[in-house]
């Protein structure tokens, strides 16, 4: 076999699987160099301002802006960022380094004057590193990283600021374990931390080459073997070859994990470094506040994209255009429903939406689309969320049907503008065949009686009728004229608010025994209604044309 399984961890005792993630890691993006080395483009100054200011905003308080020994303008970033006094406070910087006399001088003079850095140490610590790259045995891969450390204490022995380290074992999750615990140890041991300084262990999976349990079953066993446990930051580093970095790290979390490095959507090298939007939003609707500023996912999506000039897919987890999307007709019937009895500050409980869209800035007019796979829940959803129109549901369907017509014709989205004016001209306010001009309208107690002009087919009538309401009477009149139906439903309701706002009516007949539904708007109830009547009488006599009906023998 050309590859292997990766070899189980011998951890008969492990807790993480029975643990919960119950509060926000430390955050810290390493979008400005793991991300950014990962470029086809790397960005400039400008564009690393502009990142760097999006994560200050968003509440990191450690940030990995680079790699200052590795080019001028790594460099130049690290300095304009000191110089011009743009870091707070309460945000910490990070570089990364090789073990290496002069990248780490470098560092040392990119540094001089912030107040406060993490110099990320790092050496590779695999097997095929160390077999394949380096040509070293273990003893000579450990000197290799005290020497290291030995460097960053020599120059920045006299730096004005807060110096923390952190290390990393390069490919550590290729790396034996007890070698691993061993050269972190050693690290640790070098650098000597006092009082409540702590060191950073970051345990990357620099390759993902293992399901998610695993690399929580080495984090684990590292926490166990790391002899200064209280004086260490365990920090992970997934990387997203097998797809599962957010698995793994939330995984990783659960076993013991303190600290997290990661970048927005995931951008890194390969496939990836872990997306902390994801991770987040994930903690987020798992009622963990994730200490994020996450309330504008468009606006991070927008620099993110303008800085990397790499696009975000679609189905992105929580910020691509369409993961708040429905397209299918009982998915969209069911978020219909959940959204109707959704009470403001309840607990979220909307089938098929994990997460309230509001919560992440989107609004909830892209919730549902509609293409020929939708149905009526969605049809109703656009109508009603868009446009105000609560269409009955013993209507929805054939309004359903009409769009989905639209939307195979279309050969794809039929927009909510375009369901719309479907709506008003096949449901609403027609006027033929059948079309009905009232003259007169006298109300007297209970009873109406009305005169009208009736044309049907061309064939027009100056006709009488009474009722117990306009609706009635205008029922029989148009009986009269041979249609012979019965009414099934009404229902109204005003289309904005005020005194001038706009009726709508809806009404369903039964036309030999097949209920037809239409519509009428107007700017009163019993105009509206009388509308809503004739359209449901031309939809019908339209669908029953041909069929030699009473209606045909009628206006013969």
């Amino acid at each position: 076999m050309k590859y292997r399984k990766f070899p189980k961890i011998t951890l008969p005792d492990r807790t993480w699987p029975d643990r919960e993630i119950e509060k926000a890691p430390i955050w810290c993006s390493v979008d400005l160099r793991d991300g950014n080395q990962a470029l086809i483009k790397p960005m400039d100054i400008a564009k690393k301002v502009r990142f760097f200011n999006l994560l200050v905003g968003m509440g990191f308080k450690e940030i990995e802006i680079g790699f200052p020994s590795a080019s001028e303008t790594e460099y130049a970033f690290c300095r304009h960022l000191i110089e011009n006094e743009m870091i707070p406070d309460d945000v910490t910087i990070s570089i990364l380094t090789q073990a290496r006399e002069h990248l780490i001088r470098k560092s040392a003079e990119a540094l001089r004057g912030a107040k406060r850095v993490i110099v990320h140490l790092y050496n590779s610590t695999s097997t095929l590193q160390r077999e394949v790259v380096f040509g070293k045995n273990e003893d000579e891969i450990v000197a290799m990283a005290l020497q290291g450390v030995g460097w960053v204490q020599h120059y920045f022995s006299d730096f004005s600021g807060e110096v923390r380290l952190e290390y990393s074992p390069e490919s550590f999750t290729q790396t034996e374990l007890p070698f691993a615990a061993r050269i972190c140890n050693a690290v640790v041991d070098a650098w000597d931390p006092k009082d409540e300084e702590k060191v950073i262990i970051n345990l990357p999976a620099t390759v993902e080459a293992a399901t998610p349990n695993v690399y929580a079953d080495q984090i684990e066993w590292m926490c166990r073997h790391l002899k200064r446990r209280e004086q260490i930051v365990v920090s992970v580093h997934a990387h997203n070859d097998r797809g599962t970095a957010v698995a793994a790290t939330e995984l990783a979390l659960m076993a013991g994990a303190d600290r997290v490095e990661g970048t927005l959507l995931g951008n890194g090298e390969r496939t990836g470094n872990v997306d902390i939007v994801t991770l987040a939003l994930n903690m987020y609707t798992q009622g963990v506040d994730p200490k994020l500023k996450l309330e504008d996912v468009d606006t991070i999506v927008e620099v993110v994209e303008a800085c990397n000039e790499i696009k975000t897919h679609p189905r992105h987890p929580y910020v691509g255009e369409l993961v708040y999307t429905a397209f299918s007709g009982s998915h969209q019937d069911a978020i219909k429903k959940g959204m109707e009895k959704q009470r403001k500050g309840g607990t979220w409980r909307v089938p098929y939406l994990p997460i309230d869209p509001a919560d992440v800035g989107r609004s909830y007019a892209s919730i549902i689309r509609v293409n020929s796979q939708s149905g009526k829940g969605g049809v109703a959803w656009v109508l009603k969320a868009r446009y105000g129109l609560e269409i009955p549901k013993a209507m929805a369907p054939a309004v359903a049907q009409a769009v989905q017509e639209a939307s195979e014709r279309k050969g794809g989205v039929v927009s909510e503008a375009e369901i719309h004016t479907l709506f008003q001209e096949r449901f609403c306010n027609r006027t033929g065949p059948v079309a009905l001009r009232p003259e007169r309208i006298d109300l007297h107690g209970a009873r109406a009686h009305v005169r009208a002009t009736v044309t049907v087919s061309e064939h027009r009538h100056v006709m009488e009728s009474e009722g117990g309401g306009v609706l009635e009477a205008v029922s029989h009149m148009l009986n009269d004229a041979g249609l012979e139906f019965t009414v099934v439903h009404y229902s109204e309701h005003a289309l904005g608010k005020g005194s001038d706002a706009e009726a709508i009516a809806y009404i369903g007949i039964a036309y030999h025994g097949v209920h037809f539904y239409g519509a009428g708007r107007a700017s009163n109830i019993t105009y509206a209604s009388i509308r809503a009547l004739v359209s449901a009488c031309n939809i019908a006599v339209s669908k029953k044309r041909g069929s030699g009906t009473i209606f045909e023998k009628a206006v013969a």
